[in-house]
């Protein structure tokens, strides 16, 4: 008789084996979807990445949404070039929910590892994290991984409909393959000067076998990458064509105003909305419930957003308070302080011991860092637009119009609050008024699917005003930093230790996502102090995970856009107790980088550092200060200028900013210009005015007047310089924020001799 343990080790082993056989193979390719793409009348699929017309319209499908950082141009550019297709003929759309969309690059560059870290153990953790999301991941817009992750999927989608489309020219005009081009959209066999445009081949050529392993261009064939053609979403945009969330309006469309209790996770005992309900245009008013990390409220619809909007502030709602009653800003930074002092927290970064230098060292020095909760502000408020038929023809289901960052999970999510399955949900991802990581959460999806399900059989639109959209965001989390250092007697560095404490992100995402436990170290609490270039004789940074009932989600950089601040002013402070030049300090620390010196130099070059610089147009003194971060594979370095203004010596002018990235390959060097601008306006609007407060559980800042946005008067001159590199691309749309603050404080100490330690930069 077999016994039942010999039957479970047989089992085991079995299962074991499997894993690792699945282990060891590659990831499964990213080129056909589970289903076929959707084609209109003369249209051919080739992929799931490309379509082409009888027409020559070549269209390219999108997997990651368009929120005004240029993925709609660069990402067509990248599949066009290995087309060889005519760049005026291409036409892009998004993509439908698949796993071939899914997002590998973001998670892999989640995990805890140091980039000069080249070990077994993280190829192993990065190759097994990338075939787990082919299979059960994200359609994600998020962590500038957009050209990194599709760069090698869409050169292949592009590659091997271009083989195809060789394979039927040549089969139709009985000549070898290799005597056949692809020139512009058209197909040429220069011995007979015959030619066929793409639309004439497309539907031979799309009945051919897909490549296994289409020959992919050299860069010294690239065409389209590395120019800068028109952005495809410039015109309408500018002609009032372009389409947000905000923009869906399907026949028979009512419109929800969504009020939320004040207090951040607080909930509602009950309304009264007789005096609304009476108010034209109105037709309901229904409880909204805390869905996906939202808090409690109530929606009312009418048939106009006015009459929504009106109808919302007749109703009169009984809140009741959450876990937040109690907190206020001072308790945040007092609770963040005693968890530091108390347990400096998980280590992501040790190298010789750091302790035992500082013993030694012939001057210490010490500093305490914080930052604020911090809302994204994006322009455009949340909002989002869903049609439940319940009793449509073949079985219930819903239409879905969201601004998203995450296709896929919305869909889920609306599904949920429906009732349905997510194959029972088409999702429509709009142009994005703004994401800056905002739109990575879905809680006003949940909120708009719950309302359309009280209001069944016609589509509402739930939308947000600029007051509730400021006061119920995911704030980038408050952190508190401790930094010591030691130098010896030549003022060289010795030991660095850096500690921070601050609520986790990720922690907090799973929870409100997939009810998952809050557990382990997360990366983007740190990530930006231990993930840095610099060669630290002896250091350890690590960071203490400190829960709050109070909501935090990614925001633009993450983790960097704080421990970038901290990181570059400590490492000021330490050049100023040298005795040394801020630039050559870095210099010293980075001889085992070429890359990260080179951008530096560059950089300081530029702006001239070290040369004199004259005074501003009104005669005050003007000084300069810089910093170097990496975040999302890209290495940037800004130099600030800055002065005080004579009328009012607390008010801080910035006349330049010059910054220089490697980026690796470069798909479109306007929209690296473009992204690296956006991020130095973003961060210093935020460096100078960014903060978010609380008073019993409530936000004080409502709108813009609170928490304003850099005006055009006060924008600096801002020059970028792109290094050239044959690198693969890495992320460009956050990266160009972090060095900001940091520039900006050390440029107002060389001018003033206060160290600012806290954000947003205020001189006393």
């Amino acid at each position: 008789m077999v016994s039942r343990r010999r039957i479970l080790l047989g089992t085991l082993a079995a299962t074991g084996a499997l894993v690792v056989g699945w282990g060891v193979m590659p990831p499964r390719q990213r080129l056909k979807g589970s289903r076929p793409l959707a084609t209109g009348p003369g249209e051919q699929a080739f992929n799931g990445w490309l379509k082409i017309g009888a027409d020559d319209a070549v269209t390219i499908v999108l997997a990651r949404s368009e929120m005004g950082q240029g993925v709609s141009t660069a990402l067509a550019m990248v599949l066009a070039d290995e087309l060889d297709a005519d760049w005026a003929r291409v036409r892009t759309e998004m993509a439908p929910v698949d796993a071939i969309y899914n997002n590998l690059a973001t998670v892999v560059d989640g995990l805890p590892f140091h980039p000069d870290d080249q070990g077994t153990v993280k190829r192993l953790a990065g190759w097994l994290t990338a075939k787990t999301m082919r299979e059960i991941g994200l359609m994600v817009t998020g962590g500038s991984s957009s050209i990194k992750d599709l760069w090698l999927p869409m050169r292949q989608a592009g590659a091997s409909a271009r083989a195809m489309l060789v394979a039927a020219a040549a089969a139709q005009w009985g000549v070898p393959a290799g005597e056949v081009q692809v020139r512009r959209g058209v197909v040429v066999h220069a011995g007979s000067q015959r030619e066929l445009r793409f639309g004439q081949l497309a539907e031979r050529a799309a009945a051919l076998p897909l490549p296994e392993a289409p020959t992919l261009k050299t860069p010294a064939q690239f065409t389209l990458i590395g120019q800068t053609p028109p952005r495809r979403d410039n015109a309408a945009k500018h002609d009032g064509n372009a389409r947000f969330g905000l923009d869906a309006t399907p026949p028979g469309l009512l419109y929800a105003s969504v009020v939320m209790n004040p207090q951040l996770g607080g909930g509602m005992a009950a309304f009264d909305a007789q005096a609304a309900r009476a108010l034209p245009g109105v037709k309901t008013v229904v409880a909204v419930p805390a869905l996906r990390g939202s808090t409690a409220g109530y929606a009312a619809v009418a048939d106009t957003p006015w009459h929504a909007m009106q109808a919302a502030q007749a109703v009169q709602p009984q809140w009741t308070d959450g876990p937040a009653a109690a907190l206020d800003s001072a308790g945040i930074r007092r609770q963040l302080g005693e968890a530091l002092a108390a347990d400096p927290g998980f280590a992501y970064f040790k190298t010789g011991d750091a302790e035992q230098a500082l013993k030694g060292a012939a001057k210490t020095l010490e500093a305490e860092y914080q930052a604020p909760l911090l809302a994204h502000a994006t322009l455009e408020p949340q909002n989002c637009t869903v049609h439940f038929e319940p009793e449509a023809a073949g079985g219930a289901r819903a239409t879905v119009w969201a601004p998203t960052q995450v296709p896929g999970l919305a869909r889920y999510v609306a599904a949920q609050a429906l009732g349905l399955d997510s194959a029972q949900v088409t999702m429509n991802v709009t142009l994005l008024g703004g994401g800056f990581g905002r739109r990575l959460d879905v809680d006003f999806v949940a909120q708009a699917a719950a309302i359309a399900r009280a209001v069944p059989g016609v589509p509402v639109q739930a939308f947000w005003s600029r007051e509730q959209d400021s006061t119920h965001d995911f704030y980038r989390p408050p952190c508190v930093a401790r930094y010591r250092a030691g130098l010896d007697a030549q003022g060289r560095l010795l030991a660095w230790q850096a500690a921070s404490a601050g609520p986790s992100i990720v922690q907090q995402f799973l929870q409100r996502m997939f009810g998952l436990p809050g557990a382990g170290p997360d990366k983007t609490t740190c990530e930006g102090a231990f993930d840095q270039a610099y060669e630290w004789p002896a250091a350890r940074i690590s960071h203490h995970i400190v829960p709050l009932p109070v909501p935090v989600g990614f925001w633009r950089s993450v983790g960097h856009s704080h421990q970038a601040f901290f990181k570059e002013s400590f490492l000021d402070e330490c050049a100023h107790a040298a005795g040394r030049d801020p630039l050559a300090y870095r210099l010293d620390l980075l001889k085992q980088h070429p890359r990260h010196a080179a951008v530096l130099r560059r950089a300081a070059e530029v702006a001239g550092w070290g040369g004199p610089l004259a005074p501003a147009a009104d005669g005050a003194r003007r000084a300069r200060g810089l910093a170097l971060h990496q975040s999302f594979g890209a290495i940037v370095a800004q130099v600030a200028e800055v002065s005080l203004d004579p009328a009012d010596a607390k008010r801080i002018r910035v006349h330049r900013v010059v910054a220089a990235i490697d980026c690796g390959t470069v798909v479109h060097p306007g929209i690296v210009r473009q992204q690296m601008e956006s991020a130095i306006v973003q961060g210093l609007g935020t460096a100078l005015y960014g903060e978010i407060t609380l008073d019993k559980g409530q936000v004080q800042q409502s709108n813009f007047h609170q928490q304003p946005l850099l005006r055009g008067a006060d924008c600096p001159q801002i020059h970028t310089e792109i290094i050239a590199s044959t690198e693969p691309p890495e992320g460009v749309g956050e990266p160009g924020l972090p060095p900001l603050a940091p520039a900006l404080a050390n440029a107002l100490f060389a001018l003033t001799g206060q160290r600012l330690r806290s954000l947003p930069l205020k001189l006393a």
